[in-house]
């Protein structure tokens, strides 16, 4: 045997067992989906259509529930896809013109350890001289991104000297202070809340003094004064992405660094900021970095990766703080895992001088959009309405949504966070989906569901053929509208169960056929002899006049529902075979479909006296518009 006849027989034997294992998988998959399956069809059985306005309630029952400030679990869900989508815009917007950062780095600390200073700390007399070069340069405001808690015993003078620069700037100047556990607000030295540095009013008749609060301050008077806080809150996953403007005390507001800032830049009263605000972050366009020992020695000390140059600071807010590594002043954000504190201090406060911080719509809006949506998937599956057309309006509306959100956060500024209401609905609308899923199967006998018809025991079948003809007066799309209506109730009549099965699906949606066979459905019933399944069919047939003619939205006020039954011996007991039923199963479904006699769908239909290939029209009275 040569190499290439054994190759094929080596690939025809691989094939031989991928067939035979793929068989014997479907089989035993099939077998076990059965399990599952056929308890959860009897729960359809008995529910219904029940199902969907529960599933509305209890989904709408767990968003209020959720809606608790200590649950929020839709908010961790959006701060994950806010990250993802902060990160991959294809456009960020420029940084700050007006808000410079001024790093003590390590550069900074290594030049002045080489002068004989000690390094890090600097000494107050440095940060004083900093303080004083920016001043010369003309800033409009410095924010001092630095805790002076305690006097220096070891520069006194440069102490004086930096408490002197504070007086000096009164009010452009805004250092350091921080909010204590709130632990230790019972302590000697807490400060009422109305006495605390900046502090607001919150409403037009605050109480004073208001509750005390532990707070750290500068050591200076003058520093003290004009302090702002620095605390940061993070989020429950440890990132940064909204900061805090303020700490509500009661009836006041005590700022934060950037509030006091923006408020003295534009001259409004603190109380018209937010209580926070969510920074438009960026990976690529950051702000303007120089280095504090450039300014201080007045010329290019440091000349790393931010450049030599001293930028123009004329106008500009500076924020001063430590950038130097091992300093444990970084913070994780959306852009970066490691943020320099004083970043965050800038980036909060050119989010308020430049209003750029994004736009965020209320929290309930993405509760109330997601009950919203909610009600209408359970609604359109409870109507009855088509699987296919209620998933291409769920996914057109959902990209709608999705690029609605992604253009205005990267054009606009705007963050509609409703990714998690998606996601949440997306999930409820699988359990309608899959309940769907389980009528559909039951209503067309899928042998998963129900027991599947067996030939030698339902040895008598009923076909009947039912299509919705409107009256020529109406106009064409009214005529669409009332049958794609009629569509809709035939369809919610046999996922509620009935006796019948339907045959769906014989013409491929959207084919070049489906628009001339679409009003066709054929329904089966199967019995034992041939006087059951009649009156079986003539039951559902009934029951289907009513539920088509329910309440005042009568079809037959439109038009006339057309029915054609046959009746048919599927079993002869000729052999043990199966090819007579199928070949007479075959044939009594042709002659279903090409009967040119019809009759109209009216109350007490009676079939038991018609032949075994059903004629005639039953006396019915039809409407005037006929």
């Amino acid at each position: 045997m040569t190499l290439r006849q054994r190759t094929r027989t080596l690939l025809s034997w691989i094939d031989a067992w991928m067939a035979g294992a793929a068989s014997s998988f479907i089989g035993a998959w099939g077998r076990l989906e059965s399990y599952y399956k056929r308890p959860l069809s009897w729960l359809v059985g008995r529910l219904r259509f029940a199902f969907y306005p529960l599933l509305a309630i209890a989904a709408i029952g767990w968003l209020a529930w959720d809606w608790q400030p200590e649950r929020r679990s839709l908010d961790a869900a959006e701060d994950a896809v806010f990250d993802k989508v902060i990160k991959s815009r294809p456009f960020q917007p420029e940084a700050s013109k007006r808000v410079v950062v001024v790093e003590i780095d390590d550069c900074t600390i290594e030049h002045f350890r080489q002068l004989g200073e000690g390094g890090w700390p600097l000494s107050r007399q440095r940060h004083a001289d900093l303080l004083d070069a920016l001043d010369r340069a003309g800033v409009r405001a410095v924010g001092y991104d630095v805790l002076f808690v305690d006097p220096s015993t070891q520069d006194p003078m440069g102490d004086s000297v930096l408490e002197a620069m504070a007086q000096g700037g009164e009010g452009r100047f805004v250092f350091g202070a921080s909010r204590v556990d709130r632990a230790f607000d019972a302590s000697e030295g807490a400060t009422p809340a109305s006495q605390a540095p900046g502090a607001f009013a919150l409403t037009r008749n605050a109480a004073k003094p208001g509750p005390k609060v532990a707070l750290l301050l500068p050591y200076g008077e003058a520093m003290r004064r004009q302090s702002g806080l620095l605390d940061i809150d993070r989020a429950a996953d440890g990132v940064i992405r909204d900061v805090s403007l303020r700490s509500t005390e009661g009836d006041w507001g005590i700022p934060s660094m950037a509030l006091r800032l923006a408020a003295y830049d534009s001259g409004d009263p603190p109380a018209s900021f937010p209580d926070k605000i969510r920074i438009n972050w960026r990976s690529q366009n950051r702000l303007q970095y120089v280095s504090a020992a450039n300014l201080i020695e007045g010329k290019p000390i440091c000349m790393g990766k931010r450049g030599d140059k001293v930028p123009s600071l004329k106008g500009k807010i500076a924020l001063v703080g430590w950038t130097a590594s091992g300093l444990n002043d970084i913070k994780p954000t959306p852009i970066s895992a490691a943020t320099n504190g004083v970043e965050i201090q800038a980036e909060a406060t050119a989010a308020l001088v430049d209003h750029s911080a994004i736009w965020m719509p209320p929290t309930w809006l993405k509760y109330v959009l997601a009950a919203v949506l909610v009600l209408l998937t359970a609604f359109a599956f409870f109507r009855g309405e088509p699987a296919n057309d209620i998933d291409s309006i769920f996914v057109a509306t959902n990209l709608v949504l999705l690029g609605a959100a992604y253009a205005g956060l990267t054009f606009y500024g705007v963050f509609f966070d409703i990714y998690a209401s998606i996601g949440f609905v997306s999930l409820c609308f699988g359990l309608c989906r899959t309940w769907a899923a389980v009528q559909r199967g039951r209503a067309v006998g899928h042998e998963d569901f129900i027991t599947v018809f067996d030939p030698r025991r339902d040895r008598w079948l009923v076909l009947g053929r039912v299509r919705f003809v409107p009256y020529p007066s109406l106009d064409r799309k009214a005529a669409a509208r009332r049958r794609r209506e009629y569509r809709r109730r035939l369809r919610r009549f046999l996922y509620a169960g009935s006796n019948a099965v339907m045959l769906e699906g014989v013409v491929e949606r959207k084919s070049w056929l489906h628009g001339t066979l679409d009003d066709l459905m054929l329904l089966v019933w199967h019995a034992p002899d041939r006087g059951h399944a009649l009156r079986l069919a003539e039951q559902d047939l009934d029951d289907l006049y009513v539920h088509l003619n329910e309440l005042d939205d009568r079809l037959d006020d439109d038009g006339t529902i057309k029915v054609c039954t046959i009746s048919a011996l599927v079993d002869d007991d000729l052999d043990d075979s199966d090819r007579g039923e199928r070949l007479r199963l075959r044939e009594a479904l042709g002659k279903v479909l090409n009967a040119s006699e019809e009759w109209p769908l009216c109350p007490r239909n009676t079939l038991v006296n018609q032949s075994e290939i059903s004629s005639g029209e039953p006396e019915c009275e039809q409407p005037s518009t006929a």
